[in-house]
């Protein structure tokens, strides 16, 4: 600087490289985004025919459904099994069905025959809640963390009284 004057230092920030970085990265989530898996399933039934005789329908003998009635005792299938309270009795009985289930080999439909999948998963450990609308949703969380914690995948929960 001729003449004496102060030098002042311009402030200037280059942001070419940091919209590069911008656009990078913006490529690589649109790419990421569609892989993520999903994170809930949900199977839908579809509806019967109206005409379909549902009498000779059996049940399968592997179900289990875990109902709460409104003074939050718990029955598995029509066995009481203690409370809401206390669902230690309901996970060990669970446990032990499962078991059970293992060593005499009670599979899923359809994964008799598939010996690329462990043991674990071909069991059938499928179990349904059944609570009145009156039950309190804390209620209903503490049968399905027991449920659960037994080993139990997947839990399902059975509506009766659905609007038609």
């Amino acid at each position: 600087m001729a003449g004496g004057g102060k030098a002042r230092a311009v402030p200037y920030i280059n942001v070419t490289p940091l919209i590069d970085v911008l656009l990078v990265m913006l490529i690589i989530f649109m790419v990421i985004t569609p892989l993520k898996p999903s994170r809930f399933q949900a199977d839908i039934p579809t509806q019967r025919d109206p005409n379909e005789d549902l009498s000779q329908l059996k049940p399968n003998p592997l179900t289990l459904v875990v109902s709460i009635s409104n003074d939050l005792q718990l029955k598995l299938n029509q066995d009481s099994i203690g409370s809401v309270n206390d669902t230690a009795p309901l996970s060990q009985k669970l446990t032990q069905l499962f078991q059970q289930r293992k060593e005499t080999r009670a599979y899923k439909p359809g994964m008799e025959t598939r010996t690329d999948v462990p043991d674990s998963e071909r069991i059938e450990k499928t179990v349904f809640v059944k609570a009145p609308r009156s039950v309190k949703y804390g209620d209903v969380v503490k049968v399905i963390d027991a449920i659960k914690g037994a080993g139990a995948n997947p839990v399902g929960l059975q509506v009766d009284d659905l609007p038609q």
